[in-house]
């Protein structure tokens, strides 16, 4: 089966591309632009940079612009799965949804609309377990956003570790919070990882941080052997 990766660059979206990968053909990447930074659907740190992620992956990305505006958006998110389906053949839609039902509600009633197969390879993963994993089979992941208590400056551009995913464990206990950033605590970017055909290395990068919200934003990246 012919698919369709929703694309933020994030974890969640580059390891279920690799879930899709595993039976299924990849035939694109879709990359949601919003105008919004606080979207409600859509990932936007460093969103631009997923043009490089997917030649370092070797696919195909279809970029598309959003506003932002709640609900409005979701007209947007049709429109670009619609030109996926146009240009690719897509016959289905992968995300990355682990919790979301907002955003995983949204995604199925469009599939359902243009008759796609709508598929979830994380949905109610165990969130440390599932960091873990990321760790295990050599993902190189960096937090490129933090948006709430207690996650101070010190996690912006770090790279995700044991000791990182520990932390975070201990945060769950502790705050309740979601660990993978679920409910918006924090944002990731890969760098490199199984399916990379090549890695890619952050040449210039800054960050903005203030009341417990900060972004990483990389400013210029390259493309690198592995």
């Amino acid at each position: 089966m012919k698919l369709g990766v929703l694309f933020s660059g994030g974890k969640d979206s580059v390891f279920a591309c690799r879930r899709a990968m595993e039976k299924n053909e990849v035939a694109c990447l879709i990359t949601l632009v919003s105008e919004n930074e606080d979207s409600y659907m859509f990932h936007t740190p460093n969103i631009r940079c997923t043009g490089l992620q997917a030649k370092a992956l070797g696919l195909s990305l279809l970029s598309w612009p959003t506003r932002g505006k709640k609900e409005e958006e979701l007209q947007d998110l049709e429109a670009a799965i619609a030109e996926a389906i146009k240009r690719y053949g897509i016959q289905g839609v992968v995300t990355g949804a682990i919790e979301s039902v907002y955003q995983a509600a949204r995604v199925q009633r469009i599939c359902r609309f243009l008759d796609l197969w709508c598929f979830n390879p994380l949905w109610q993963i165990n969130q440390v377990s599932y960091l873990r994993l990321l760790l295990l089979e050599g993902f190189n992941v960096i937090v490129s956003g933090v948006y709430a208590y207690p996650f101070d400056a010190s996690w912006l551009g770090a790279r995700l570790t044991d000791e990182r995913v520990e932390k975070l464990a201990e945060l769950q206990k502790k705050y309740q919070i979601n660990p993978s950033g679920e409910g918006g605590e924090l944002e990731t970017f890969v760098l490199d990882g199984p399916i990379f055909k090549k890695r890619m290395e952050i040449l210039k990068a800054s960050r903005s941080y203030d009341g417990y919200r900060g972004q990483f934003v990389i400013e210029e990246m390259r493309l690198v052997d592995k």
